[in-house]
């Protein structure tokens, strides 16, 4: 934070300190979580029905070590029994640990699909991808079947995601031997790729130069993890695949945060390379093993090579205690960081403050939802990860992928609509370290090729209410929905609008959503059905083309069958 009513002297620009480390080196692994997590339990599974690794005992040794080591206990079976409600409710995360072929008959299937989706956590390894072909939701659950392998071999493996706990120890490259996955499909679309590999410096890629081979996601409201690493029993003995391991269960567990949701089309502001980045103001940022970290200040690192209007921003960052600092959006061009304390906005980085001087705070102006914001942050010494979304004059926090912050500018002085973007070197005793800083441009001043829209943020309706759902965006959803409701939306315009998208889940009975120009009377331009997706938990896209030339807000009418219907998490208008 800058204080507010104080205005620094202007300075000439500190100089960025550089500190080039060794470019894609492994840092040291870490041996144990970094704060005890409360005592839980943790079920292996390696019933093969193909293909059997000789890795499987070291594997399942390896998962108890580390369970002693870091307070959970394990389970290791190859009965399919143990796939009941009841049982799995005892454990925080199943792993499948290198299983093969056809494991779990129906009623074995719907447990463990339950389970995850009820809020569990699963943990695949390896031939883990190889297994349930014959099970069409496994794949989902997985991320992507296996297709074929070359012979074992050394590659490059590269992180993308540096921040989850699964990945934070390593560098930009790893090189290490093991037996590499091609799958039947890239599940990029549906992951969040945490590694992938340099098919170039490998013989036997299939994927056309994109191949992830460690991902995850959410699943319902539960999490999914997959790494195709752990073929060979050396991989057991590495450390730095233990600490990937480590992470991997906690992420499962529920006890580390991160950012699963799949993530595209984002462009690097800083992954190594200073180009394009300004000090204003006293201190500097080192740059290490493409991370910067605040030292001195009081001052604000800056991306002036390009002023950005709607955008999501995201970034890593981590403090090791009780440190302080920020990010900056929407304030204009200047070497004096006051400009951005008296015409932008903070996003607020500190373990300990007031409530809207806080982490995820919009620095004296908005405190985020703290109970959110405690259940998504990790503890100091850890990374964390927020998306800063700005779309006109609207900015929404999320932090580790769960909304925190929603605030809307209405000061005259200040304008989110366009701006740029810095982060904060608070003073010599608040050390912040920042990751991999991206950002993906949403349209600017001219209609954006998509608009997507909280279904419970309507402005006007009849019967519907918001429902709490954790898998939703957000959190919630537009809700209880029953024949002859409707929502408007004054915010969502229908210029130009060609199809209307919408995430929706529905235990009930299902029905149709109309979509009217203006009025919920008005004319109906498109109108799609929407299926029982087998739980309120489970949502599915459904989608149809609009007709004429629309304009005017959006209305939703609903109709179908008596109960509830469905339930929106949120819809989007494509132009």
């Amino acid at each position: 934070m800058f204080p507010r009513l104080r205005r620094l002297p202007a300075t000439a620009a500190s100089a960025l300190v550089v500190a080039l480390g060794l470019a894609g080196s492994l840092l040291t692994p870490a041996s144990a979580a970094p704060a005890a997590d409360p005592a839980y339990k943790v079920l292996v599974f390696s019933k093969t029905a193909g293909f059997r690794h000789d890795s499987i005992p070291v594997g399942t040794q390896t998962i108890r070590d580390l369970g002693a080591a870091n307070n959970f206990t394990v389970t290791a079976t190859e009965d399919s029994n143990a796939f009941t409600t009841a049982n799995l409710a005892g454990f925080k995360a199943v792993v499948f640990l290198s299983t093969t072929g056809d494991v779990l008959n129906a009623t074995q299937q719907s447990a463990l699909q339950s389970y995850v989706d009820g809020g569990g956590g699963y943990l695949g390894i390896h031939a883990a991808a190889d297994t349930e072909y014959e099970w069409p939701q496994y794949q989902q659950l997985v991320g992507a079947w296996f297709k074929s392998h070359p012979a074992i071999q050394q590659a490059t493996v590269r992180t993308e995601d540096r921040a989850n706990p699964a990945t934070s120890h390593l560098g930009q490259t790893w090189s290490r031997t093991d037996e590499w996955y091609n799958y039947r499909t890239n599940p990029r679309p549906d992951v969040r790729v945490l590694q992938s590999l340099d098919e170039g410096s490998y013989n036997g890629g299939e994927m056309s130069g994109d191949h992830p081979i460690t991902w995850c996601h959410p699943q319902g409201s539960g999490r999914s993890f997959y790494t195709g690493l752990g073929h060979t029993q050396e991989s057991y003995a590495d450390p730095a695949f233990r600490s990937l391991l480590l992470g991997g269960i906690r992420y499962a567990a529920g006890f580390a945060k991160a950012d699963c949701r799949p993530e595209t089309g984002y462009t690097s502001l800083y992954n190594g390379s200073t180009t394009g980045w300004s000090q204003a103001g006293p201190g500097s940022f080192t740059n290490t093993d493409a991370t910067l970290t605040s030292t001195g200040g009081m001052g604000l690192y800056w991306y002036r090579a390009k002023e950005f209007a709607s955008y999501s921003l995201k970034l890593d960052w981590r403090m090791p205690g009780d440190d302080n600092s920020g990010v900056y959006v929407g304030f204009p061009a200047s070497d004096d960081p006051n400009s951005a304390v008296n015409q932008g906005y903070e996003i607020q980085i500190d373990a300990t403050d007031s409530a809207d001087r806080t982490t995820g705070a919009i620095y004296g102006f908005r405190s985020a939802d703290i109970p959110a914001r405690d259940a998504a942050l990790n503890p100091p010494g850890s990374w964390n990860t927020y998306e800063i979304r700005v779309e006109g004059e609207r900015l929404q926090v999320f932090l580790n992928g769960t909304r925190i912050n929603d605030f809307t500018n209405t000061d005259p002085v200040r304008s989110l609509a366009q701006g740029y973007i810095g982060i904060q070197n608070h003073s010599t005793s608040d050390d912040v370290a920042f990751r991999n800083i991206r950002i993906k441009e949403l349209g600017g001043t001219t209609p954006p090729t998509s608009t997507t829209y909280e279904g419970e943020s309507y402005t006007s309706s009849q019967g519907v209410q918001a429902a709490d759902h954790t898998p939703a965006s957000g959190g919630r959803t537009l809700g209880y929905i029953e024949n002859g409701d409707w929502a408007g939306y004054a915010q969502a315009s229908l210029t130009g609008a060609k199809t209307f998208t919408a995430k929706v889940s529905s235990a009930g009975a299902g029905g149709t959503v109309q979509v009217r120009s203006g009025s919920a009377g008005g004319q109906v331009i498109g109108t799609v059905s929407v299926p029982n997706t087998g739980g309120w938990e489970t949502f599915r896209t459904v989608s149809t083309a609009l007709s004429g030339t629309p304009t005017g807000p959006v209305f939703l009418t609903f109709t179908g069958g008596a109960g509830s219907l469905f339930d929106i998490d949120t819809f989007t208008l494509g132009r």
